[in-house]
């Protein structure tokens, strides 16, 4: 794989096991890389070594006084040059080759886990874990991979000197190979110290990194109610925190650096001074005690990749475990039935498991005391299927989770659509959107179905004063063309929602939920939306999970869900007059006001029911004074009275 044909067609299916399965899956993914990476750092690695035979063949030469045999030498001292440069600037272009395409396959894993997961995700990974992963974790990531090829010529080239060394001169060429095995293993026991304290430094910057990234994402919430200060020392807080641990850690790193330059000297030490010996017996010659000394200081090279694999292993490891956390989670479905082979379904909107319906082409509003039950319903509805390990339904008896019924639209369950078209039916905006940076164009250039223009959707959504904004800010004039920041945080948080409701209306799908899609948007403003949606939606499935008063007096149907099931379906005006648990919702009526509320409707109940009866008693008085019965005459009249002193017995006891 070259750069050049980044990204993946296919990033393939990741082994998300654990963080080490998921860098072996990597390593395997890029094996042609690997190999074209180990063959140059073979080439590179075995030149510079030969120039420990050239350098020794030299000296001989001199001492010998043979001129023929010293050009031999520089000859081949310039061909291990040349290989030199060749394998080093292959083995560069190889492995940064292997790094960045490693990286790439992982921020596209990533970016495919995200889209399939939407809103879903946050609930499970904190937002600055998932910056992290996506951006420092995945050149760590990359690193390792890039690494370990080199690793991997090197170790071969340490082995194949250490056996050449051994036939070339028997007697100095046991001790490097008794050595150097002692050279490469001699961290072994501080490694994993360097381990704990870099996975320490690891997760302390993944909590400032997600501390930082939920401050800004509150800033403005922040000025408005004075806490920058506070936050402003959390973090500083947590940086210290990160330097403390960054300075453990690199002391660990440095003692591991030293000890990878005393042990090669002391190594090299042995072998010059035991060489003299040899020398001075006449046992080995000058040139054989510079070849062997020459190739022990060089191997000082090869042997520093074995600090760099340790090194990107225990910054990798960490990263690799965050990266396979995020992609191990997976979507359960609510149903079995399999994927379906059909068109766009049409019809009402139902879903069993909490008995809410959505008539086809109505404004359906829901209403739910609890909000994150709300955001979950409004997930349900798009068929976006609860989390592997999140509690989304009951279990049976046996222990056996039971799974909750599909979503079913026009009588089509939703989780048995392929994923394209249960996404192109219902279309959920969560209560907290997403804008992204570019411009408004750019914003609303979004997979629609071509009724509904750009211009209907911004008037529907009431977004001519964040027109006018984003006009002055605009070089040429044209609000459609001028630049919206990261998340749109130079608007305010109502313009960011009326935004996100006109992307949404563009789309103009078959089925649109809105969660709370007006709770920053004051109350004129607000009603103006409701209008502009009811009119925009007019044919179409609209459902609003809401309690503001305004847009609930607006729907065609409000539904009153609680405790995972509809309790009430009905007008707003005859539900808040006639069911409690919907108007303490709506009214935001504390436990106390609605006791109070509750006594006074049935005093007033009571009060209604006394007057209802003495009106009749005094209407069937009014009915017997007629010619009919006056021939009764005082035995009448004493009944009538005693009627009457009844009535009023029965009003003062009520």
């Amino acid at each position: 794989m070259q750069i050049r044909n980044l990204p993946y067609a296919d990033p393939g299916v990741p082994d998300a096991r654990s963080g080490l399965k998921f860098l072996l899956w990597l390593e395997r993914n890029q094996l042609a890389g690997q190999l074209k990476s180990l063959a140059w750092g073979l080439l590179h690695f075995s030149s510079v070594m030969a120039l420990s035979f050239c350098v020794g063949f030299a000296v001989q030469a001199v001492v010998d006084g043979s001129g023929g045999r010293l050009a031999v030498a520089g000859g081949l001292l310039a061909v291990a040059g040349v290989s030199i440069a060749l394998g080093d600037t292959m083995l560069h272009r190889t492995a940064v080759t292997n790094w960045i395409t490693a990286a790439a396959r992982v921020q596209q894993l990533l970016a495919r886990r995200t889209a399939l997961l939407g809103a879903a995700l946050t609930r499970r990974v904190a937002a600055g874990e998932v910056i992290a992963v996506s951006t420092g974790d995945v050149e760590k990531i990359g690193w390792f991979v890039e690494a370990l090829s080199r690793f991997a010529a090197a170790a071969v080239t340490v082995v194949l000197v250490c056996v050449a060394l051994t036939v070339y001169q028997p007697a100095l060429g046991v001790v490097v190979a008794v050595g150097v095995p002692v050279l490469a293993l001699g961290v072994l026991p501080l490694l994993p110290r360097a381990t704990k304290l870099a996975d320490a430094q690891r997760a302390k910057a993944g909590r400032a990194t997600e501390l930082a990234s939920d401050t800004v994402a509150g800033l403005r919430v922040l000025r408005g109610i004075g806490g920058e200060e506070l936050f402003l020392r959390r973090y500083q807080r947590a940086s210290q925190e990160v330097r403390k641990a960054a300075v453990r850690s690199a002391r660990m790193w440095a003692l591991i650096s030293a000890v990878q330059v005393l042990l090669p000297g002391l190594l090299l030490i042995s072998v010059v001074w035991y060489g003299i010996g040899l020398v001075q017996d006449g046992r080995i010659s000058v040139g054989e005690l510079v070849t062997v000394y020459s190739a022990v200081m060089l191997l000082s090279y090869p042997l520093r990749h074995f600090e760099e694999i340790a090194m990107a292993y225990s910054f990798s490891r960490p990263s690799a475990d965050r990266a396979a956390r995020v992609l191990s989670l997976e979507r359960t479905s609510y149903g079995d039935g399999g994927a379906q082979e059909t068109a766009h379904p049409q019809g009402d909107l139902y879903d069993p498991a909490t008995g809410l319906l959505a008539p086809a082409g109505r404004l359906t509003a829901v209403v739910c005391g609890d909000p994150d039950e709300a955001g979950r319903l409004a997930e349900r509805l798009g068929g976006h299927a609860a989390l592997e390990d999140e509690p989304a339904a009951p279990e049976k008896e046996n222990g056996e989770q039971e799974l909750a019924p599909s979503v079913l639209l026009g009588g089509v369950a939703l989780d048995g659509l392929p994923l394209d078209v249960a996404r192109s039916a219902v279309l959920v905006q969560d209560k907290d959107p997403v804008l992204l940076s570019g411009t408004l164009q750019e914003l609303l250039d979004v997979p629609a179905s071509g009724q509904v223009s750009a211009k209907e959707a911004l008037d529907a959504a009431e977004c001519a004063d964040v027109l006018d904004a984003l006009t002055q800010a605009s070089v040429d004039d044209d609000a459609m063309e001028a630049p919206i920041t990261e998340r749109g945080r130079s608007l305010s948080g109502g313009q960011r929602q009326r935004l996100a409701l006109a992307r949404s209306l563009v789309t103009d799908p078959e089925v649109l939920v809105l969660d709370e899609p007006t709770s920053a948007v004051d109350s004129h403003t607000e009603a103006r939306v409701a209008d502009g949606v009811r009119t925009l939606r007019q044919g179409r499935t609209t459902v609003v999970f809401t309690s503001s008063p305004l847009l609930l007096d607006r729907a065609e149907r409000v539904v009153l869900v609680h405790d995972g099931s509809v309790a009430a379906v009905g007008a707003h005006r005859e539900l808040v007059h006639t069911h409690a648990r919907y108007r303490a919702v709506v009214t935001r009526e504390t436990e106390d006001e609605q006791v109070e509320t509750e006594r006074a409707a049935m005093e007033r109940a009571e009060t209604e029911r006394a007057e209802t009866e003495r009106a009749a008693v005094e209407r069937d008085a009014v009915e017997r004074d007629t010619p009919e019965h006056a021939e009764d005459g005082p035995a009448y009249r004493s009944e009538l009275r005693i009627t009457f002193d009844d009535a009023y017995d029965i009003e003062e006891t009520a």
